[in-house]
């Protein structure tokens, strides 16, 4: 099994660690002084007080690996457009590919069935060139809970989790995603497979479509966030939103709002991702956090007024600081491809 990781930051890095102390035939894809220090030194992980250190094959350059069995997507979702045409060296006819990034992923409408099935979603996927050139038939859906970060150029801290469920767009379970979910065992990881991938990607997008922004806006963490009465309310409505769209979109939620912003309070006085790009001056993930739900708003016929205010002023905010280059909303009606 022949897995290139792309973008070995800090989940890819974590996960390729363990997939090679596993015996996995493990690539990564990496740049910079990330990438020099792994081919100087190793790649470390430092996981519950051990340093696991791996020597893997690592390059900025795509075409030296060849065809892959899994490619695993582990860059910022707004990455994805920019890196198709140096994908395409890794991609046989039966290459998988595995999104594990935050947020809808290009494939959500592949075997979706309904009024929208094949649709591509412009504030992701513009043009959709992710769904042509990628193709939706490859897909793997994965949804990612640890946290881990960067210590150092090649070193990775772990700080909580090992969950990444698994799911085919149509919901089969196939000796592929099998064979997956099993090294990932291997590998000491969790990574149930769903026959309901899309929840579990709403589950955890209805958090960050609404924690996310807000933390940006008011430098809170996750703690204050849900216990200020005016940030918390303000955390339900965007929810509440955002829940009429998925299940009108057929998505089941297994716990309520309520629930959801209580486990997200017992997380504690956590900085989330985006505010965490914020503070260190890297693209922040508007689009496949907020706008996409904006614009999926827009498919079903349903508003999302307190969507669209957080969206226009968060954008303004990385905006003015460089840190972002979308327009924070899709304006009046955009139309989206059908393949």
């Amino acid at each position: 099994m022949r897995i290139c990781i792309y973008g070995a930051g800090a989940i890819g890095g974590y996960l390729g660690v363990e997939f090679m102390r596993a015996g996995a035939d493990v690539s990564l894809v990496a740049r910079g002084a990330h990438l020099a220090a792994m081919r100087q030194n190793g790649l470390k992980l430092l996981i519950g007080g051990e340093e696991r250190v791996v020597h893997p094959r690592c390059t900025d350059d795509p075409a030296e690996l060849g065809e892959q069995d899994f490619v695993i997507i582990c860059l910022k979702a707004h990455s994805i457009t920019g890196v198709i045409e140096r994908m395409q060296p890794l991609l046989g006819q039966r290459t998988r590919i595995v999104t594990a990034v935050n947020g809808i992923p290009y494939w959500y409408f592949y075997k979706h069935g309904g009024r929208h099935e094949g649709s591509t979603l412009e504030s992701i996927d513009p043009g959709g060139r992710q769904w042509r050139e990628l193709g939706p038939q490859r897909a793997i859906g994965c949804v990612v809970y640890p946290a881990t970060e960067i210590e150092a150029p090649g070193v990775i801290r772990h700080v909580y989790g090992n969950n990444f469920p698994l799911g085919e767009p149509s919901g089969d379970i196939t000796p592929d995603i099998k064979g997956l979910s099993d090294l990932f065992t291997a590998a000491g990881m969790k990574a149930p497979v769903l026959e309901r991938i899309r929840d579990e990607i709403w589950l955890k997008l209805w958090g960050n479509v609404c924690f996310n922004p807000i933390s940006a806006l008011t430098h809170a963490t996750l703690d204050v966030i849900c216990t200020d009465v005016g940030t918390r309310a303000l955390s339900k409505t965007i929810m509440l939103e955002a829940q009429t769209i998925a299940e009108n979109l057929g998505v089941k939620f297994r716990v309520d709002v309520e629930r959801r912003i209580e486990g997200a309070r017992k997380v504690g006085a956590h900085k989330t991702s985006m505010l965490q790009d914020l503070e260190r001056g890297r693209p922040v993930e508007i689009d496949p956090l907020i706008t996409v739900v904006q614009e999926m708003g827009r498919m079903t016929g349903i508003a999302t007024p307190a969507i669209d205010a957080v969206l226009a002023l968060v954008a303004q905010r990385c905006r003015l600081a460089g840190l972002y280059d979308g327009t924070g909303g899709l304006g009046e009606a955009r139309s989206l491809e059908v393949a």
